[in-house]
């Protein structure tokens, strides 16, 4: 097979004259960018500037000159990985495609139109909302989606995002700007052959287990005649052959194979992420004509939901294993999808690892991910739950709708079966719940704005779409893995207890009554589901990173680019208010910043300890969000630039395999839980002391423990009243330590009051370099109690630790890593300008 890969593009605005260099794969917005054409989008209020791209329509071109051996092939097929979204494409003034879905590739045979010498390929985008604007005003009404920033689009409430088979994010949400690209956003080659070829080739994963894995290699031919030969199977040193006879065109070819003893696939936390190559070749006369690889890793994956006293468990099994789901909700990482590079998927995929994630959801609202980012996901073993691309909305039923989606279902499916993060496929975010077909007056009030007649037509659009067009291509081309019809959902029952409006005892949830509904963190210790795949709270990014968007005159909670950096409405507003509630007064907007990642940092502890707590009745907790599409004030622990936030550091230690929490909610009697995710049992011994802000020891209690693998339990019980005995619960804290053979495993401090009521003294905080450490390690003390110890470096990295407290006389040990570059994730290093602050630095004088 011949390849070449279509480069040297240029664009320009249709009806313009002169061309300009792009860059493929991209978009017009940031080819504009690149030409100096428009200002930078994420800056300031410039998105609001830059709405006039999407009404107008742009082309590309490339020439590419073929020698005349292109001309003896017998096939010439122009490939696009990825045409966003409606495309026309000529090939020397021949028109050969017209594209309308971005999720998926566009083949077709150019044979007879290339010549030898140069040959000039186009391809004009339309306008998405000169496409979709008819589609609405044909259907008469007005389909929720509520996420669709319309207005800002100078549209008003014509809201059409639901008519383009393209990411939703682009139409703007609650995290995320209005930018409605064009592009070539995927690679584009064109590929030519004389005989049969490998088109595809899939390890179906029948039955494996320790002992042995039944395999099924699906190995798809294209052939533009007859051929009779050999197929040949090989992986670690094992052949399987049978002889095959290929008729034209496109068929699959099938060999079942046994592996004996493989090395098993497994999550992060659970062991190693084992994965094996496998290769398919045709043979003629001995010789190897067509080849192709895959690496894959072998596992068995189910969700396992089965009835018991309290509902029905949800959870995930892995090669026989029950797996607690610790992870979040994976957005894309750019409004511009292109942009994001190879270094930028590992960082983030290494961050989920490294803060002791196994599992990210690909929410419904983004794209298909790049093949790198499954990669990835195989190589750190982090689980994935996938969401096919609907989020928020209800989308037409028409015909031709319905079979574009069967085909991005079939496409994308094919493309990602083979990769063993994919846990699960999932048909839509939210759109069960928001629609509620069989119950009156719940879920988000979208049907009664319709009359029966409607209503009806749209539940069964729905139902076409999700009941069945996307369970069947998942069960037909990926049998080993489930299918869940919307997140969140109870059950799918067709009638009023499958829609999960509320906390329930089966299925899924995505609780948002802290931060919605302003209800208060304390609610995260009862509203506990079986899976919790969404809860979430906002903090702003550091300074650094808000410097990259706002200048010092917009440093102020409402001024116009806070504002624009804020896309939850009066989302600003109200992290002030649980500020209020729960944190001491920041003395100006830079301590606000730091002030709302504390917020943030502990309204997610809080839900992530009750959901672990909970285990073996709540089997996952997947927060709100992973990372930023820009940089913006959002649920994020990693913002746009990849700066960890104070919630990814309390993630790393809220989902380590080894958990203490205490908890004290209910006012009475405060208790230690034990969390375990091991597989097998630990003896231990559990030190719990009740100390002073001085540091000094006022009670002790030390008693054995012993923790059953994956289990949770209470370790220890103290009634409030007696713990404390009339001490100022102001002025006390509690330590809790869990140790085993002379090492701490894990240790934990809980304040009976929040930090509110806390009077801070002002620290002197002090860092010493570890002797011998070269600079790699420090130590970090304080002559005072110092609340959310935050250290910051010149330098783009992460420590082993930050945002962390010190009582007077302690020592912290702290390392800093440098962002990876290639293969590597983090890299030691010494720090430059290093520098060190705690709340003390940020709260009003009078406070202290």
């Amino acid at each position: 097979m011949k390849q070449l890969q279509l480069d040297n593009w240029e664009f320009r605005a249709c009806g313009d004259d002169a061309w300009r260099p792009a860059n493929v794969p991209g978009t017009v917005h940031t080819d504009l960018l690149r030409n100096e054409m428009i200002p930078e989008p994420f800056y300031g209020k410039n998105e609001h500037e830059l709405q006039w791209i999407d009404k107008k329509e742009w082309e590309y071109r490339t020439s590419l000159h073929l020698e005349e051996e292109w001309q003896r092939l017998a096939v010439a097929e122009l490939v696009f990985a990825g045409l966003d979204t409606y495309a026309d494409v000529s090939v020397n003034n021949v028109h050969v495609l017209s594209a309308d879905n971005m999720f998926r590739a566009w083949n077709v045979n150019v044979k007879g139109l290339l010549r030898t010498g140069e040959n000039e390929i186009r391809v004009k985008f339309r306008s998405a909302v000169n496409e979709d604007l008819p589609k609405l005003e044909q259907l008469g009404y007005v389909l929720p989606a509520p996420n669709d920033q319309s207005e800002l689009g100078g549209l008003g409430e014509q809201r059409i995002s639901v008519f383009a088979r393209k990411a939703p994010y682009h139409y703007g949400w609650d995290w995320g700007p209005r930018f409605l690209t064009s592009g070539i956003w995927r690679k584009a080659m064109l590929e030519g052959r004389d005989h049969v070829a490998i088109t595809d080739l899939y390890i179906r994963q029948n039955a494996v287990k320790q002992e042995e894995a039944g395999l099924a290699a699906l190995v798809e031919v294209d052939a533009p005649s007859e051929w009779n030969g050999l197929l040949r199977i090989s992986c670690a040193g094992q052949e399987w052959m049978r002889s095959v006879a290929v008729q034209s065109g496109k068929q699959t070819l099938e060999l079942e194979i046994v592996l004996d003893h493989p090395r098993l696939w497994w999550c992060n936390g659970l062991g190693e992420p084992h994965l094996t190559a496998f290769q398919a070749e045709l043979l003629q006369n001995g010789e190897a004509i067509a080849q192709a690889a895959v690496t894959t890793g072998l596992r068995e994956i189910k969700l396992v939901r089965k009835p018991d006293d309290r509902g029905a468990s949800f959870y995930f099994e892995l090669n026989g294993v029950r797996v607690f789901a610790k992870g979040s909700n994976h957005i894309p990482n750019d409004s511009f999808p292109a942009e994001v590079t190879e270094a930028r998927y590992r960082h983030e995929i290494a961050s989920a690892a490294a803060s002791n994630m196994n599992m990210l959801r690909v929410w419904g609202g983004g794209i298909y991910e790049e093949e790198s980012f499954y990669r990835l996901c195989d190589e750190y073993g982090l689980l994935v739950w996938q969401d096919f691309m609907f989020a928020c909305s209800m989308y037409p039923g028409d015909e031709h709708f319905l079979e574009n989606v069967r085909e991005e279902a079939e496409y994308n499916v094919r493309r990602l079966r083979n990769h063993p993060c994919i846990a699960l496929w999932c048909g839509n975010n939210e759109m069960d719940s928001a629609w509620a077909h069989y119950k009156d007056n719940v879920g988000w009030g979208w049907k009664e704005n319709y009359s029966p007649e409607i209503r009806g037509k749209l539940w069964r659009d729905y139902e076409a779409l999700f009941h069945h067009i996307l369970p069947e291509a998942a069960a037909r081309l990926h049998p080993e893995v489930d299918y869940w019809a919307s997140s969140p959902l109870r059950e799918l029952t067709r009638d009023e207890n499958q829609h999960a409006t509320g906390i329930a005892g089966e299925g899924d949830v995505h609780y948002w009554g802290v931060w919605h509904a302003s209800e208060p963190f304390e609610n995260y210790n009862v509203k506990v589901g079986r899976f919790m795949s969404e809860y979430g709270f906002q903090s702003f990014p550091e300074l650094k990173s808000v410097l990259g968007y706002a200048e010092e005159s917009d440093m102020a909670l409402e001024s116009e680019v806070m504002l624009a950096h804020q896309k939850n409405g009066r989302g600003n507003l109200l992290i002030k208010e649980y500020m209020d509630i729960y944190l001491p007064q920041p003395k100006d907007f830079r301590s606000f910043l730091y002030m709302s990642q504390i917020l943030q940092a502990e309204a997610m502890r809080t839900a992530i300890e009750s959901h672990r707590r909970s285990k073996p009745y709540c089997m996952g907790t997947l927060y709100w969000q992973m990372n930023d599409c820009w940089p913006v004030a959002s649920w994020a622990g990693m913002d746009y630039y990849g700066r960890w936030k104070a919630l990814q550091y309390t993630v790393r230690k809220s989902y380590q395999e080894l958990l203490l929490s205490i908890d004290g909610s209910d006012g009475e009697n405060l208790r230690v839980h034990a969390v375990s995710d091991r597989r097998e049992p630990l003896a231990g011994e559990l030190t719990v002391r009740l100390q002073d802000f001085s540091g000094t020891v006022l009670k002790e209690w030390l008693q054995p423990v012993t923790l059953a693998a994956d289990s949770a339990g209470v370790v220890f019980t103290e009634r409030l009243a007696d713990l404390l005995e009339g001490r100022e619960p102001g002025r006390m804290l509690l330590t809790a330590s869990l140790q085993a053979d002379g090492m701490v495993l894990e240790h934990k401090r809980h304040y009976f009051v929040p930090a509110k009521e806390i009077r801070l003294p002002r620290p002197l905080l002090m860092l010493e370099e570890v002797p011998g450490s070269g600079g790699l390690s420090f130590k970090v003390s304080s002559d005072a109690l110092a609340r959310g110890v935050y250290l910051t470096a010149e330098e783009e990295g992460i420590f082993s630790d930050n945002f962390f407290d010190l009582l007077p006389g302690e020592i912290k040990t702290v390392e800093f890593f440098l962002r990876g570059s290639g293969e590597q994730d983090f890299i030691p290093a010494k720090p430059k300008k290093l520098e060190i602050h705690s709340m003390a630095d940020y709260v009003e004088e009078h406070l202290l």
